[in-house]
């Protein structure tokens, strides 16, 4: 028992002992910083604040480093700093000459405040336009353009001839008018599924193909674009010298376009040979947009000398030619129509070159008069046997 009562004692005493060398000298109580500062050395980080700025201190180049220099000891892997200073715009080091790309030393483009908005790059703002704007609307755009013509298909059908054939053909198209249109025609198609699937791919087909089969067919049509784009321009300009002739306007063309064509009446409206809707589609879709679309896609390629290709200039470009582009689609979605399915005979005569003297007369009577009268070369115009008198012919001999 005396033994337990002594080492009791004995450890009481060597408690009290070490809480009095524990205790602080002064007699002074802590104050409210002293609890953070406990709390702070128990989580092991310092208390202090080293990145706090004195007054006019900011200025001082050398103070910034060193600051910089004493946050990447404390916070590592902390690139706060130096994407501040690539948003504003400072130039960095790179070994392309300026001559051909001013804007290689900057990472990204600078950001602005624009008003009554946040602070944010124009790169930014071109991939807002493009995403909320361009894409979704451009995309309502072909739509209503495939379901007008598929409403028209399905309510009034095929153009279709009232008379009969007469066997007798007309030359409607010449070889080389042919070769220059279907050359303008399979780069323009070519143009249009490349440009669809780089725009809307990754909304329909990415998820179906997967990233890397997605990944080759997308480099593959950027590949094409790019290289049918020229060939496009060149055969673009080919078709407009070959058919401004015919595409002139004139006072007839009021007449057609008050009535519509005829196309919902049923009744043909005499014209030369382009209609006042073709010639529509050759003025606007041809030339204009056809410019448009050709001169922002040449800068995109950067096939223009002396033009300076900065990050602006081919956001600029490219928001042009993606507009420029869906309504020149949207156009020529309803001119392959008429030239498909919805007339009978428009593809033959750009297959073959040749009409029947029935068609010509139904679709184009001005023009047929033209040819009959002599008013238009006579290498236009050429005359096979009929099917009904060659058969005649054969049941008499």
């Amino acid at each position: 028992m005396r033994r337990f009562l002594l080492s009791i004692g004995l450890a009481l005493w060597t408690v009290g002992a070490v809480a009095q060398t524990q205790a602080p000298a002064s007699a002074t109580p802590p104050t409210a910083a002293a609890p953070a500062a406990a709390a702070d050395n128990s989580l092991g980080v310092k208390s202090a604040n080293i990145f706090q700025i004195a007054p006019g201190a900011d200025a001082d180049p050398k103070y910034k480093d060193q600051t910089n220099a004493e946050r990447g000891q404390v916070q590592p892997g902390n690139n706060a700093p130096m994407w501040r200073s690539v948003g504003q715009g400072v130039t960095g080091y790179t070994s392309l000459p300026k001559s051909q790309a001013p804007e290689a030393g900057n990472l990204i483009q600078p950001f602005v405040q624009y008003p009554g908005s946040r602070l944010a790059s124009a790169g930014e703002s071109w991939r807002q336009v493009r995403n909320n704007i361009i894409i979704p609307y451009g995309a309502a755009l072909l739509l209503i353009a495939v379901g007008a013509m598929a409403l028209f298909y399905f309510s009034k059908g095929t153009i279709e001839l009232h008379g009969q054939e007469t066997g007798r053909k007309i030359e409607r198209f010449t070889p080389f008018e042919r070769s220059a249109h279907w050359a303008n025609a399979i780069a323009f198609v070519s143009l249009a599924i490349s440009g669809i699937v780089m725009a809307y791919g990754k909304y329909f087909l990415l998820p179906i193909l997967g990233g890397t089969l997605f990944g080759w067919l997308s480099y593959a049509l950027k590949n094409l674009h790019n290289f049918a784009g020229p060939l496009f321009a060149v055969s673009l300009v080919v078709v407009f010298i070959t058919f401004l002739k015919d595409n002139l306007p004139s006072k007839d063309d009021v007449v057609w376009m008050l009535k519509g064509g005829g196309l919902f009446s049923g009744t043909e409206v005499p014209s030369h040979r382009f209609n006042a809707g073709e010639k529509v589609v050759f003025w606007g879709g041809v030339l204009f947009l056809g410019l448009i679309v050709v001169g922002s896609g040449l800068v995109l390629d950067m096939l223009i000398p002396g033009l300076i290709y900065e990050r602006g200039t081919m956001q600029i470009a490219n928001m042009i030619h993606g507009v420029a582009a869906l309504f020149m689609m949207a156009m020529f979605i309803g001119h392959i129509y008429m030239g498909t399915i919805g007339m009978r005979g428009a593809y033959k005569a750009m297959r073959t070159g040749y009409v029947d003297e029935t068609w010509a007369k139904e679709h184009h009577e001005l023009w047929y008069d033209d040819v009959k009268s002599g008013k238009i070369p006579a290498h236009r115009s050429a005359t096979t046997t009929p099917p009904a008198a060659s058969n005649a012919s054969t049941a008499s001999a």
